[in-house]
């Protein structure tokens, strides 16, 4: 196949190449640090947490007495006064 024609027009598209400047000079990368900073409420909080966390779950002495005063036969409960107790538990965490 042959173009006739233009054909010189379609090869100064390709003769035609922009030049990109060189980078004369660069700036070495400055790194940053980076910086947390916690406030002063937030140290209080992460304290109490600590000490928190450092107390029992369970009171062995207040277990340890209730046992004694059960196997001694003083630990005497009203099922009410049990019912009560769940009852009043219940809506205070509904609330």
């Amino acid at each position: 196949m042959k173009i006739w024609g233009e054909i010189p027009k379609v090869t100064e598209i390709y003769g035609k190449q922009k030049s990109v400047g060189k980078v004369v000079k660069t700036h070495p990368a400055v790194s940053k640090e980076d910086v947390v900073a916690i406030s002063n409420n937030a140290k209080d909080f992460q304290t109490a947490m600590k000490y928190i966390k450092e107390i029992p779950d369970i009171r062995q002495d207040k277990v340890n007495e209730l046992i004694e005063r059960y196997e001694s036969g003083n630990y005497n409960v009203k099922g009410r006064e049990i019912a009560e107790r769940i009852v009043r538990s219940v809506f205070d965490k509904k609330a």
